[in-house]
């Protein structure tokens, strides 16, 4: 699987690249046919501390799934699109099968 990540703003560290990988390479064990990743990471220009969003994008042949999570830490914000992006993928997994 191709993992693309893009930090936009800011560079990310090689602890933060590595953390997201390890989420990402988890997900084909809820869909097999995951052809790649793309994963933006943008600081917004808030007040407020949930200023990290994460956006990940799963390429899967047919149609894409995409998460957009906004949180204080990219950590946290990559943990919920993994989850949302898990939801998805069944989903999609239950309408292939029916």
């Amino acid at each position: 699987m191709n993992i693309k990540i893009h930090s936009i703003h800011f560079d990310a560290d090689t602890k933060l690249l590595n953390f997201i990988e390890q989420k990402i390479k988890k997900l084909p064990q809820y869909y097999d046919d995951i052809i790649g990743a793309e994963v933006f990471l943008r600081l917004e220009n808030v007040q407020g501390m949930e200023n990290k969003i994460a956006e990940i994008k799963l390429f899967i042949p047919g149609n894409d799934v995409f998460a957009k999570k906004q949180s204080k830490t990219f950590e946290e914000a990559t943990d919920e699109c993994a989850e949302a992006l898990v939801k998805q993928l069944k989903k999609h997994k239950e309408k292939l099968r029916s």
